[in-house]
């Protein structure tokens, strides 16, 4: 027999069905006049940033703490939304707000067994609650929700209804939504779910913090399987797929929403429009390449140390991936500070354009022939990277081995000014020292630009001579963008191919790109811009703070990052282009003879006699006795340096040359045991110079 309490129950649950079945039509439209339902025209959701394809790189949390995206139907897996309706509201297609049979329904398995069974609440009720929660659970309150639904119907559409649900339905903790919870549990939106995650969330919004997998994962895989049982039993799955569902593991994990392109985003926010999702240009799978190989770039390379990136579409000036440091929550890295756009000095990157405008005015060939020696500038005394010099070599040499000394005499001859306005004209206007006016030292850094900057000289390089504004979709409606030229298409086509010739650093692999490296005065700052016949990717790495890395440079520290982050990118590299018709590329034997050789006359072209002294070798020193282990199995090889002379050089020891002609003025030599040895060096000039050695 039932106890009174059940009945009780049981009574109040169909008079609820009576209450609502007894109100006259006039009676409901008067009740929806007086006391229209809290329904805001727009909800207060979640600032999403989108990638260019609409993919969400970041959202922001509401004001009162929530992960609540907004969801439209065509976002969210089709099964998923059968599912729903069949497990909440089988007949939400068809009632006006309240399902009495559902109601009646419930209410008759709640008196035969003195617990609910299944709820009668409709999905528009459930809305109801969500919009207008209520106080308690009591007869009045149930009315209530009734006829909120009630008047949902008439101003909302199903369709409406559905997306409202989906977007504020509680999943645990603060995530609100099918896509937060979709995001949060299985890293990706819910527009194409398996059945066992479709059916996952369905079953968390009934106890959404009793079932959140990340806290009672064993309750969650119980909910999902009685899912999964009543699809089977209303006809909508079949059993062995809703078996082969059950066999799926459920993850106690819940992620982190995404939170890509953090300072781009930042600085969308201004910009927000509650429930319109903010777009950028930066494409999602490039960025999330480049975080990755930022953040493991850092972590090899040091504490405080910092990564910045820039990849563009040179066709376009699109942005399509910036990573402004290597983590920006990492306070020990100043990772909130954008380094993309931090003006700081290029080092030896603007080289490229020095001999481009060379190349112009018909000044030079790749083959010309230019002095690399000490010169003095009316006091600017320019020196090389490593303190040596090389004598003679050519262009294309001198641009790949990066020589200080032959770009400072270029420049001399193409003038720093012209340089400046080529610069300005490209839409980039570098920073020079308070009233100071260009000089020689912009060729060696002396002058502040930013990555973004740097990348956007390039992509003239990768387009033919033609610069584009650089954009990524945070600048004002009105900001001038710009094409301009930086070099005409003969001259740029040199400046590729003497950059495509340039050595991958060491364990990159050639992937058809050119690309320069640079590093600044005091080693603050290390840079690597590449291209191939589309993409422009520029690099830093550096301390933000300005601090002097010991050892730092852009060869051993940025060219790597560079060529990881084409990879990583994703991007199809695009052949640099052909050689275009007209362009005067002769041998060095063909050269006329105002080509043969690069002087510092008035004229930029006389001939030169040697300057530099006779090599000397300063180590070892003559007579020393060097200990390298040679009765051991893993002996060290010596190393050679020298000073002076004119390369190509040639090493001899007792006699015998070593391997090659270096134009380096280091060498190493590996001793075939201990003993008197003696080391000669020859120059190109035919000068040498030997000293003796002990080896131990």
């Amino acid at each position: 027999m039932l106890s009174k309490k059940i009945l009780r129950r049981a009574a109040i649950t169909a008079a609820s069905c009576a209450g609502i079945l007894a109100l006259s039509v006039a009676s409901l439209w008067e009740l929806d006049r007086a006391f229209p339902p809290p329904l805001p025209a727009e909800l207060t959701v979640s600032t999403e940033v989108q990638d260019r394809d609409g993919q969400l790189l970041r959202t922001f949390a509401t004001p009162d703490g929530y992960w609540r995206l907004e969801t439209r139907l065509d976002q969210v897996d089709k099964q998923f939304v059968d599912m729903l309706v069949t497990y909440e509201d089988k007949r939400f297609w068809d009632h006006e707000g309240v399902d009495v049979l559902a109601l009646a329904r419930a209410a008759g398995q709640f008196a035969t067994t003195g617990h609910i069974v299944s709820g009668g609440s409709t999905l528009s009720m459930q809305l109801a609650r969500l919009i207008e929660p209520r106080e308690s659970r009591s007869l009045g309150s149930k009315i209530k929700q009734m006829l909120r639904a009630i008047q949902i119907e008439r101003r909302l559409s199903k369709r409406e209804i559905l997306e409202r649900y989906l977007t504020l339905a509680p999943y645990g903790g603060n995530l609100e939504g099918v896509r937060a919870a979709s995001l949060a549990y299985f890293g990706k939106e819910p527009k194409r779910l398996t059945v066992s995650e479709a059916a996952l969330l369905v079953a968390l919004p009934q106890l959404p913090e009793k079932r959140r997998p990340d806290r009672n994962l064993q309750i969650a895989h119980a909910a999902r399987d009685r899912v999964l049982t009543r699809m089977v039993s209303s006809g909508l799955l079949g059993e062995r797929e809703a078996a082969r569902a059950a066999l799926d593991d459920v993850s106690g994990l819940r992620r982190t929403l995404p939170a890509l392109a953090a300072h781009a985003a930042y600085a969308m926010l201004p910009k927000a429009v509650p429930g319109q999702p903010v777009q950028l240009t930066i494409r999602k799978s490039v960025q999330e390449g480049l975080e990755q190989v930022a953040r493991d770039a850092a972590t090899k390379l040091g504490p405080r140390l910092s990564v910045a990136m820039v990849l563009a579409d040179a066709r376009t000036g699109d942005i399509l991936g910036e990573v402004g440091s290597a983590n920006f929550f990492d306070a020990s890295r100043s990772g909130w500070i954008d380094m993309t756009k931090i003006v700081r000095s290029p080092g030896s990157t603007l080289k490229p354009f020095i001999y481009g405008l060379a190349f112009e005015q018909g000044l030079v060939a790749q083959e010309t022939l230019i002095d690399d020696s000490p010169v003095d500038f009316s006091g600017y005394r320019p020196k090389n990277f490593d303190m040596g010099y090389q004598g003679d070599v050519s262009i294309r040499q001198a641009l790949q081995l990066s020589l200080n000394v032959p770009a400072i005499r270029v420049l001399d001859a193409v003038g720093p000014t012209r340089l400046m306005a080529r610069f300005r004209q490209a839409g980039v206007r570098p920073t020079l020292p308070v009233n100071e006016a260009p000089g020689l030292a912009i060729g060696l850094g002396g002058v502040g630009v930013s990555l973004r900057d740097l990348v956007q000289l390039y992509t003239g390089l990768a387009n033919g001579g033609k610069t584009h504004t650089l954009h990524d979709g945070t600048e004002p409606a009105n900001a001038e963008r710009t094409t301009a030229t930086i070099l005409d298409g003969q001259a740029n086509w040199q400046i590729i191919d003497i950059l495509s010739g340039v050595k991958p650093p060491e364990g990159a692999l050639q992937r058809g790109i050119a690309y320069k490296t640079g590093t600044s005065y005091g080693y603050r700052d290390a840079w690597s811009v590449g291209f191939d016949g589309r993409y422009v990717l520029g690099v830093w790495v550096g301390r933000p703070d300005a601090g002097a890395v010991p050892g730092l440079s852009g060869y051993v520290s940025a060219a790597p990052i560079l060529f990881e982050g084409f990879v990583r990118s994703g991007l199809v590299t695009v052949p640099l282009p052909g050689k275009p018709p007209g362009v005067f590329s002769p041998k060095r034997e063909d050269l006329p003879m105002t080509l043969a050789r690069f002087g510092t006359g008035s004229d930029g072209l006389v001939q030169a006699t040697p300057t530099e002294p006779a090599p000397t070798i300063i180590f070892p020193p003559d007579g020393a006795r060097v200990d390298l282990g040679t009765n051991s199995a893993d002996a060290s090889p010596l190393v050679l340096k020298l000073q002076g002379g004119r390369a190509p050089f040639r090493w001899l020891a007792n006699g015998k040359p070593l391997t090659g002609i270096d134009r380096r003025r280091t060498a190493t030599w590996q001793p075939d045991g201990a003993g008197y040895s003696t080391l000669t060096v020859i120059d190109a000039a035919g000068r040498a110079a030997s000293v003796k050695v002990f080896v131990e």
